[in-house]
Protein backbone atom coordinates (compact mmCIF):
# COMPACT_ATOMS: atom_id res chain seq x y z
CA UNK A 1 0.00 0.00 0.00
CA UNK A 2 1.18 3.38 -0.87
CA UNK A 3 1.85 6.13 1.87
CA UNK A 4 -0.90 8.26 0.57
CA UNK A 5 -3.34 5.23 0.83
CA UNK A 6 -2.14 4.02 4.38
CA UNK A 7 -2.61 7.71 5.83
CA UNK A 8 -5.92 8.79 3.67
CA UNK A 9 -4.27 11.60 2.34
CA UNK A 10 -3.65 13.43 -1.01
CA UNK A 11 -0.17 14.15 -1.11
CA UNK A 12 3.17 12.05 0.19
CA UNK A 13 3.71 15.27 2.03
CA UNK A 14 3.94 15.39 6.03
CA UNK A 15 4.18 19.03 7.84
CA UNK A 16 6.23 17.92 10.95
CA UNK A 17 5.02 18.97 14.16
CA UNK A 18 6.89 22.22 15.42
CA UNK A 19 6.65 22.31 19.64
CA UNK A 20 6.54 25.55 20.55
CA UNK A 21 5.63 27.63 16.99
CA UNK A 22 2.56 25.53 15.90
CA UNK A 23 -0.97 24.59 17.62
CA UNK A 24 -3.97 23.05 15.67
CA UNK A 25 -4.56 26.29 13.03
CA UNK A 26 -1.00 24.74 11.04
CA UNK A 27 -2.38 21.45 11.60
CA UNK A 28 -5.80 22.27 10.27
CA UNK A 29 -4.05 24.16 7.19
CA UNK A 30 -1.69 21.98 6.23
CA UNK A 31 -3.95 19.08 6.05
CA UNK A 32 -6.70 20.85 4.26
CA UNK A 33 -3.97 21.14 1.70
CA UNK A 34 -3.96 17.51 0.85
CA UNK A 35 -0.95 17.05 3.40
CA UNK A 36 -1.17 15.54 6.60
CA UNK A 37 -0.54 18.25 9.09
CA UNK A 38 0.60 17.18 12.41
CA UNK A 39 0.20 18.35 16.32
CA UNK A 40 2.66 18.41 18.80
CA UNK A 41 1.69 17.14 21.84
CA UNK A 42 5.06 16.70 24.26
CA UNK A 43 4.50 20.78 25.78
CA UNK A 44 0.58 20.69 26.03
CA UNK A 45 -0.91 19.95 29.42
CA UNK A 46 -3.59 17.42 28.94
CA UNK A 47 -6.51 20.06 28.90
CA UNK A 48 -4.58 21.73 26.35
CA UNK A 49 -4.47 18.76 24.11
CA UNK A 50 -7.86 18.24 24.25
CA UNK A 51 -8.69 21.75 23.59
CA UNK A 52 -6.86 21.67 20.33
CA UNK A 53 -7.83 18.26 19.59
CA UNK A 54 -11.79 19.69 19.82
CA UNK A 55 -10.29 22.33 17.32
CA UNK A 56 -9.08 19.65 14.88
CA UNK A 57 -11.98 17.60 15.27
CA UNK A 58 -14.62 20.84 14.55
CA UNK A 59 -12.95 22.14 11.69
CA UNK A 60 -12.11 19.20 8.99
CA UNK A 61 -12.51 15.28 9.13
CA UNK A 62 -9.53 14.77 7.10
CA UNK A 63 -6.49 12.72 8.48
CA UNK A 64 -3.69 14.27 10.83
CA UNK A 65 -0.66 13.01 12.82
CA UNK A 66 -0.73 13.40 16.83
CA UNK A 67 2.80 13.63 17.84
CA UNK A 68 4.28 12.46 21.10
CA UNK A 69 7.86 12.37 23.11
CA UNK A 70 8.20 9.12 24.49
CA UNK A 71 11.08 9.66 26.41
CA UNK A 72 11.55 8.13 29.50
CA UNK A 73 11.70 10.58 32.65
CA UNK A 74 14.93 11.22 34.66
CA UNK A 75 15.09 11.70 37.97
CA UNK A 76 15.92 14.68 39.46
CA UNK A 77 19.41 14.96 39.98
CA UNK A 78 20.40 18.08 43.04
CA UNK A 79 24.00 17.88 42.06
CA UNK A 80 23.70 18.53 38.13
CA UNK A 81 21.10 21.01 38.47
CA UNK A 82 23.03 22.72 41.13
CA UNK A 83 26.31 22.64 38.20
CA UNK A 84 24.04 24.10 35.75
CA UNK A 85 22.95 26.83 37.39
CA UNK A 86 26.28 27.78 38.44
CA UNK A 87 27.15 28.12 35.28
CA UNK A 88 23.91 30.01 34.15
CA UNK A 89 25.32 32.22 37.11
CA UNK A 90 26.79 35.36 35.16
CA UNK A 91 23.51 35.41 33.19
CA UNK A 92 21.76 36.10 36.60
CA UNK A 93 23.62 38.70 37.64
CA UNK A 94 23.36 40.48 34.52
CA UNK A 95 19.28 40.40 34.37
CA UNK A 96 19.08 40.81 37.83
CA UNK A 97 17.20 37.25 38.51
CA UNK A 98 17.64 35.61 41.90
CA UNK A 99 17.94 31.90 40.48
CA UNK A 100 16.73 30.81 44.58
CA UNK A 101 13.13 31.48 43.08
CA UNK A 102 13.43 29.66 40.13
CA UNK A 103 11.49 25.88 40.69
CA UNK A 104 13.10 23.06 38.71
CA UNK A 105 10.54 21.11 36.75
CA UNK A 106 10.40 19.45 33.47
CA UNK A 107 9.64 21.27 29.88
CA UNK A 108 8.28 18.21 27.85
CA UNK A 109 5.72 15.30 28.94
CA UNK A 110 6.67 12.02 27.54
CA UNK A 111 4.07 9.52 26.32
CA UNK A 112 1.74 8.27 29.32
CA UNK A 113 -1.00 6.36 30.29
CA UNK A 114 -3.15 9.57 30.15
CA UNK A 115 -2.12 10.73 26.87
CA UNK A 116 -2.83 7.11 25.83
CA UNK A 117 -6.46 7.71 27.58
CA UNK A 118 -6.73 10.82 24.91
CA UNK A 119 -5.33 8.95 22.03
CA UNK A 120 -8.36 6.23 22.73
CA UNK A 121 -11.30 9.16 23.10
CA UNK A 122 -10.15 11.00 20.20
CA UNK A 123 -8.77 8.51 17.86
CA UNK A 124 -6.44 10.24 15.36
CA UNK A 125 -5.75 8.37 12.01
CA UNK A 126 -2.08 8.58 12.67
CA UNK A 127 0.07 8.74 16.09
CA UNK A 128 3.90 9.74 15.59
CA UNK A 129 6.32 9.23 18.38
CA UNK A 130 9.64 10.64 18.73
CA UNK A 131 12.77 9.00 20.65
CA UNK A 132 11.59 5.65 19.93
CA UNK A 133 8.28 4.20 20.75
CA UNK A 134 6.36 4.07 24.27
CA UNK A 135 5.87 0.94 26.46
CA UNK A 136 4.52 -1.83 24.51
CA UNK A 137 0.87 -2.08 27.16
CA UNK A 138 0.56 1.90 25.91
CA UNK A 139 1.56 1.18 22.25
CA UNK A 140 -0.88 -1.46 21.98
CA UNK A 141 -3.36 1.09 23.36
CA UNK A 142 -2.43 3.60 20.49
CA UNK A 143 -2.97 0.42 17.80
CA UNK A 144 -6.20 -0.80 19.35
CA UNK A 145 -7.62 2.86 18.56
CA UNK A 146 -7.24 2.46 14.79
CA UNK A 147 -3.84 4.89 14.88
CA UNK A 148 -1.27 4.50 12.10
CA UNK A 149 1.97 4.77 14.24
CA UNK A 150 5.20 6.67 12.69
CA UNK A 151 8.24 7.57 14.48
CA UNK A 152 12.21 8.38 13.79
CA UNK A 153 14.63 6.53 13.04
CA UNK A 154 17.95 8.84 12.75
CA UNK A 155 20.28 5.12 11.75
CA UNK A 156 19.94 1.94 10.17
CA UNK A 157 19.70 0.21 13.66
CA UNK A 158 16.80 2.60 14.57
CA UNK A 159 14.84 1.92 12.14
CA UNK A 160 15.21 -1.87 11.74
CA UNK A 161 14.37 -1.69 15.83
CA UNK A 162 10.92 0.20 14.98
CA UNK A 163 10.05 -2.22 12.34
CA UNK A 164 10.41 -5.35 14.66
CA UNK A 165 8.59 -2.93 17.86
CA UNK A 166 5.56 -2.18 15.29
CA UNK A 167 6.00 0.92 14.07
CA UNK A 168 3.95 1.39 10.38
CA UNK A 169 5.59 4.13 8.75
CA UNK A 170 9.48 5.05 9.72
CA UNK A 171 10.55 8.59 9.30
CA UNK A 172 14.81 8.62 8.35
CA UNK A 173 15.43 12.19 10.31
CA UNK A 174 18.63 13.34 8.92
CA UNK A 175 21.46 15.33 10.80
CA UNK A 176 20.03 18.40 8.92
CA UNK A 177 16.66 18.57 10.21
CA UNK A 178 15.50 21.44 12.56
CA UNK A 179 14.74 20.67 16.10
CA UNK A 180 15.31 17.47 18.35
CA UNK A 181 17.04 14.62 17.35
CA UNK A 182 15.08 11.85 17.22
CA UNK A 183 17.84 9.30 18.61
CA UNK A 184 17.12 7.10 21.02
CA UNK A 185 19.31 3.59 20.66
CA UNK A 186 22.76 5.44 21.21
CA UNK A 187 23.90 9.48 21.94
CA UNK A 188 26.63 9.19 19.25
CA UNK A 189 25.76 12.01 17.03
CA UNK A 190 28.56 10.46 14.44
CA UNK A 191 26.36 7.66 13.88
CA UNK A 192 23.69 9.81 12.60
CA UNK A 193 24.33 10.66 9.14
CA UNK A 194 22.23 13.14 6.69
CA UNK A 195 19.08 12.68 4.68
CA UNK A 196 20.12 11.72 1.64
CA UNK A 197 23.05 9.59 2.70
CA UNK A 198 20.89 7.65 5.54
CA UNK A 199 17.61 7.58 3.33
CA UNK A 200 18.47 4.85 1.36
CA UNK A 201 20.02 2.70 3.48
CA UNK A 202 16.68 2.56 5.86
CA UNK A 203 14.72 2.12 2.74
CA UNK A 204 16.89 -0.99 1.70
CA UNK A 205 16.67 -2.36 5.65
CA UNK A 206 13.38 -2.37 6.32
CA UNK A 207 9.68 -3.24 4.24
CA UNK A 208 7.76 -0.48 5.95
CA UNK A 209 7.03 2.81 4.34
CA UNK A 210 10.42 5.23 4.74
CA UNK A 211 9.50 9.07 4.88
CA UNK A 212 12.40 11.61 4.25
CA UNK A 213 13.08 14.25 6.59
CA UNK A 214 15.72 16.33 7.16
CA UNK A 215 16.94 19.78 4.81
CA UNK A 216 14.29 19.28 2.32
CA UNK A 217 12.36 22.37 2.14
CA UNK A 218 11.17 23.15 -1.80
CA UNK A 219 10.12 20.88 -4.51
CA UNK A 220 13.86 20.12 -6.01
CA UNK A 221 14.30 18.41 -2.40
CA UNK A 222 10.66 16.60 -2.52
CA UNK A 223 11.87 15.28 -5.57
CA UNK A 224 15.35 14.22 -4.68
CA UNK A 225 13.77 12.37 -2.14
CA UNK A 226 11.21 10.79 -4.25
CA UNK A 227 14.09 9.59 -6.32
CA UNK A 228 15.85 7.91 -3.63
CA UNK A 229 12.96 5.66 -2.70
CA UNK A 230 11.44 7.64 0.09
CA UNK A 231 7.86 6.42 0.05
CA UNK A 232 7.34 10.97 1.18
CA UNK A 233 8.57 13.80 2.69
CA UNK A 234 8.49 15.08 5.45
CA UNK A 235 9.09 19.07 5.94
CA UNK A 236 9.34 21.18 9.06
CA UNK A 237 11.49 24.41 9.05
CA UNK A 238 9.71 25.61 5.53
CA UNK A 239 6.43 25.80 7.14
CA UNK A 240 7.70 27.88 9.93
CA UNK A 241 6.94 31.50 8.19
CA UNK A 242 3.09 30.56 7.08
CA UNK A 243 0.32 32.59 8.73
CA UNK A 244 -0.92 29.64 10.29
CA UNK A 245 2.20 29.18 12.84
CA UNK A 246 2.31 30.60 15.62
CA UNK A 247 6.48 31.20 15.34
CA UNK A 248 7.13 34.37 17.84
CA UNK A 249 8.06 37.28 16.12
CA UNK A 250 12.14 37.65 17.36
CA UNK A 251 11.87 33.83 15.80
CA UNK A 252 10.10 34.87 12.80
CA UNK A 253 12.56 37.61 12.57
CA UNK A 254 16.21 35.51 13.08
CA UNK A 255 14.77 32.98 10.37
CA UNK A 256 14.28 35.87 7.77
CA UNK A 257 17.66 36.83 8.51
CA UNK A 258 20.98 36.09 6.77
CA UNK A 259 21.41 34.24 11.01
CA UNK A 260 18.85 31.19 9.31
CA UNK A 261 22.32 29.96 7.16
CA UNK A 262 24.22 29.08 10.53
CA UNK A 263 22.56 26.45 12.69
CA UNK A 264 24.38 23.79 15.47
CA UNK A 265 23.37 21.11 17.35
CA UNK A 266 22.95 22.25 20.72
CA UNK A 267 21.87 20.39 23.99
CA UNK A 268 21.84 23.54 26.13
CA UNK A 269 18.02 24.65 26.05
CA UNK A 270 16.34 21.02 26.82
CA UNK A 271 19.22 18.51 27.72
CA UNK A 272 19.07 16.87 24.47
CA UNK A 273 20.87 17.82 21.05
CA UNK A 274 18.51 19.86 18.83
CA UNK A 275 19.25 21.76 15.52
CA UNK A 276 18.85 25.69 16.08
CA UNK A 277 19.90 29.05 15.09
CA UNK A 278 23.29 30.05 16.61
CA UNK A 279 22.99 31.92 19.82
CA UNK A 280 24.36 34.13 22.40
CA UNK A 281 24.11 31.01 25.18
CA UNK A 282 25.61 28.70 22.36
CA UNK A 283 28.23 31.07 21.22
CA UNK A 284 29.34 31.56 25.09
CA UNK A 285 29.49 28.16 26.32
CA UNK A 286 29.04 25.98 23.86
CA UNK A 287 26.50 24.34 22.03
CA UNK A 288 27.29 21.50 23.40
CA UNK A 289 27.63 20.54 26.67
CA UNK A 290 28.27 17.57 29.65
CA UNK A 291 26.87 20.07 32.54
CA UNK A 292 23.43 20.53 31.33
CA UNK A 293 20.99 18.29 33.11
CA UNK A 294 19.04 15.36 31.31
CA UNK A 295 16.43 15.93 29.00
CA UNK A 296 14.19 17.71 29.44
CA UNK A 297 15.27 18.84 32.68
CA UNK A 298 17.21 21.79 31.70
CA UNK A 299 14.68 24.17 30.36
CA UNK A 300 13.34 25.02 33.97
CA UNK A 301 16.62 27.02 34.65
CA UNK A 302 16.99 28.93 31.54
CA UNK A 303 13.12 30.38 31.76
CA UNK A 304 13.39 33.53 33.03
CA UNK A 305 16.37 34.74 31.64
CA UNK A 306 14.70 33.35 27.93
CA UNK A 307 11.96 35.81 29.18
CA UNK A 308 13.93 38.74 30.49
CA UNK A 309 16.12 38.74 27.16
CA UNK A 310 12.76 38.32 24.28
CA UNK A 311 10.88 41.30 26.71
CA UNK A 312 14.11 43.19 25.63
CA UNK A 313 13.97 42.33 22.37
CA UNK A 314 17.08 39.99 22.19
CA UNK A 315 16.88 36.05 21.47
CA UNK A 316 19.89 35.60 23.68
CA UNK A 317 18.64 32.66 25.37
CA UNK A 318 15.93 31.98 23.25
CA UNK A 319 15.64 27.71 21.61
CA UNK A 320 15.44 29.26 17.75
CA UNK A 321 14.88 25.59 15.95
CA UNK A 322 15.61 25.32 12.41
CA UNK A 323 17.19 22.73 9.89
CA UNK A 324 19.97 23.63 7.83
CA UNK A 325 17.96 24.59 4.76
CA UNK A 326 15.48 27.60 5.39
CA UNK A 327 15.40 28.46 1.68
CA UNK A 328 12.07 27.59 1.65
CA UNK A 329 11.35 29.47 4.91
CA UNK A 330 8.89 32.28 3.36
CA UNK A 331 5.95 33.73 4.93
CA UNK A 332 3.02 32.28 3.05
CA UNK A 333 0.04 30.71 3.98
CA UNK A 334 0.37 26.62 4.48
CA UNK A 335 -1.64 25.68 1.60
CA UNK A 336 0.48 27.65 -0.93
CA UNK A 337 3.15 26.02 0.28
CA UNK A 338 1.85 22.69 0.02
CA UNK A 339 0.91 22.99 -3.26
CA UNK A 340 4.73 24.54 -3.85
CA UNK A 341 6.62 21.18 -2.53
CA UNK A 342 3.38 19.27 -4.37
CA UNK A 343 5.16 19.89 -7.46
CA UNK A 344 8.20 17.63 -6.50
CA UNK A 345 6.15 14.56 -6.72
CA UNK A 346 5.07 15.25 -10.04
CA UNK A 347 8.69 15.10 -11.58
Amino acid sequence: MTLMGLLGIELPLIQAPLAGVQGSALCIAASAAGALGSLPAAMLAPDALRAELATIRAATSRPFNLNFFCHAAPPPDAAREAAWRSALEPYYREFGIDPAGIAAGPGRRPFDAEAAALVAEFRPPVVSFHFGLPAPELMAQVKSAGAVVLSSATTVDEARWLEAHGADVIIAQGLEAGGHRGHFLSLDLSLQAGTFALLPQVVGAVRVPVVAAGGIADADGVAAAMALGAAGVQVGTAFMLCAEATTPPLHRAALKSPAAAHTALTNLYTGRPARGLLTRLMRELGPLSDVVPEFPLATAALAPLRARAEAAGLTDFSPLWCGQNASGCREMPAAELVRELARGFQR
